[in-house]
């Protein structure tokens, strides 16, 4: 047997071996913070590998075996939480449909199918004495409601990681940027008086003229794959009766954010702008981005693949190195009821990530 027919044969069980776990991972319920059982089903493939793993509360990642601290580090990341199943399911979320080139279940696309790749991955590279980098692979937990004790728990725990591929349903393709996430609550204050005298300041009014201010700005600098910072005012209040002026009223800001700006930037220039309060709930959920020149990128793109910038958030905000997402599946598919993945498209991602890290490895 020639050593491209081995790896082609390899390929192809690790694939194989990549659909049976996911179907093992669609018939176990994984909602964010109940992640335990996933997590232990993840724990018994590496022990049927003979892969060393650990464990941080519900993450599992291992290293491979030649692991060499002198060499730089490339993460493989994807998530085993979803989203509970809306009331709009005709199948059994948790039993794993095989039907017309399908494979139906709740987390098969997102990320469920990314996951079992990557570890097939992991697995194809693991014995590998002389790659150019070291590669860690890490199932992490929470990524759906971007919880503090998921890959953002496990970070500190990793080995110095010189770039990540994230995956999450892209079709293969490169999400070489994604937006960061920021949540403003804010609060204008008036004085409260009598309604039908002229008494007061109406907070109401003050919300207004910084909401004018907030839908019309246009921050100055604009993604090449983002596009602009996007600003949405989504939730407010204010009063109490019909007959008192109300002295505050607050409004929620939803804020997209791309790689031209730090979260810290964009709060800056609106405090800088508006009159209300402004409180940002968390500047965790970073804008992330890759080089399009990066080695990882130029792999993609020499296997027919393009490049483009996500508007979704993943795990990638977390993360403070240069990250790629990418994975099989369709985001459209995501968290929509009788969520399916085509099976080709587990062999696919397989292929695609070994193709793509041979490149550099």
């Amino acid at each position: 047997m020639t050593q491209q027919t081995a790896q082609s044969s390899l390929q192809n069980t690790l694939s194989a071996d990549a659909l049976a776990l996911l179907k093992r991972l669609i018939a176990t319920p994984s909602f964010s913070r109940e992640e335990d059982r996933t997590a232990a089903l993840i724990e018994s493939f590496f022990q049927e590998k003979q892969i060393p793993f650990e464990r941080l509360k519900n993450n599992i990642w291992a290293k491979n075996r030649h692991f060499d601290p002198a060499k730089s580090t490339i993460l493989l990341n994807s998530h085993h939480d979803t989203v509970k199943p809306n009331q709009s399911w005709t199948l059994d979320p948790f039993e794993p449909i095989e039907r017309d080139g399908k494979l139906f279940g709740l987390g098969s696309n997102d990320a469920g199918g990314c996951l079992v790749s990557l570890i097939a991955t992991f697995v194809y590279f693991y014995d590998r004495p002389d790659m150019a980098y070291n590669l860690v692979m890490a199932a992490s937990a929470e990524e759906e409601i971007s919880g503090r004790d998921g890959l953002e728990f496990l970070l500190p725990d990793l080995p110095p990681i010189s770039f990540a591929i994230v995956g999450e349903p892209t079709e293969m393709q490169l999400a070489i940027a994604e937006k960061g996430l920021l949540v403003l609550d804010c609060t204008a204050h008036g004085v409260s008086g009598h309604a039908a005298r002229d008494e007061g300041d109406n907070a109401i009014y003050k919300a207004i003229r910084d909401i004018n201010w907030l839908t019309t700005y246009q921050f100055p600098n604009v993604s090449p794959t983002l596009g602009p910072v996007k600003l949405s005012v989504t939730i407010i209040n204010a009063g109490t009766q019909h007959n008192v002026v109300p002295d505050t009223c607050t409004f929620t800001v939803d804020v997209r954010v791309t790689e031209q700006y730090t979260l810290e930037e964009v709060i800056d220039s609106i405090r800088a702008n508006i009159q209300s309060d402004v409180k940002p709930r968390s500047i965790r959920l970073k804008p992330s981005s890759i080089p399009i020149d990066h080695p990882i990128v130029q792999a993609g793109l020499a296997l027919g693949r393009h490049a483009y910038g996500s508007p979704t958030t993943s795990d990638q905000a977390v993360l403070n190195c240069p990250s790629l997402k990418c994975g099989p599946g369709h985001s459209g598919r995501s968290h929509s009821a009788d969520e399916f993945i085509y099976l080709r498209e587990i062999q696919e991602g397989v292929d695609g990530y070994i193709r793509m890290l041979e490149q550099i490895l």
